[in-house]
């Protein structure tokens, strides 16, 4: 294990790779996650509330509170007019990170390239005249 530096504390902690909350100690993780929770709640009873309401109102900045929509561990109502934008076209969506047109189109992208992928290559078969053992004159 690796020891690094919280980055909300400064504390030294035991570092786990991988995770969104990898890069914080587990007392700031903790703290987080209570957070979150509240943010949850408030979004439950304030359908309608924007994002720098909630932000103020749970002490948490915007760019967390878009964080969890992007990990989608938020989403705002298909009635809510809060929203952020799809990080390919910049329409605005509801949770994730791409709209649904991006995301299709992301999808075929990368299912074609798996398909080149998986395509036969030319096999040569090596003969036994590839085989033969040289000199240099």
């Amino acid at each position: 294990m690796e020891i690094k530096n919280c980055r909300q504390c400064g504390r030294l902690y035991n570092f786990i790779s991988g995770g969104y909350y990898s890069h914080i100690c587990p007392n700031c993780r903790d703290v987080l996650e209570e957070k979150f929770q509240e943010v949850k709640k408030y979004i439950e009873e304030h359908k309608l509330a924007t994002v720098v309401e909630i932000s103020e109102a749970n002490d948490v900045t915007t760019a967390q509170i878009e964080r969890w929509v992007r990990e989608e561990r938020l989403t705002f109502s298909e009635d809510s007019v809060v929203g952020i934008g799809c990080e390919k076209c910049g329409v605005t969506i509801k949770t994730g990170r791409f709209c649904d047109s991006c995301r299709g189109s992301l999808m075929n992208t990368l299912g074609s390239v798996y398909r080149n992928t998986d395509s036969p290559k030319d096999n040569k078969r090596l003969t036994s005249s590839d085989h033969k053992m040289r000199y240099l004159g």
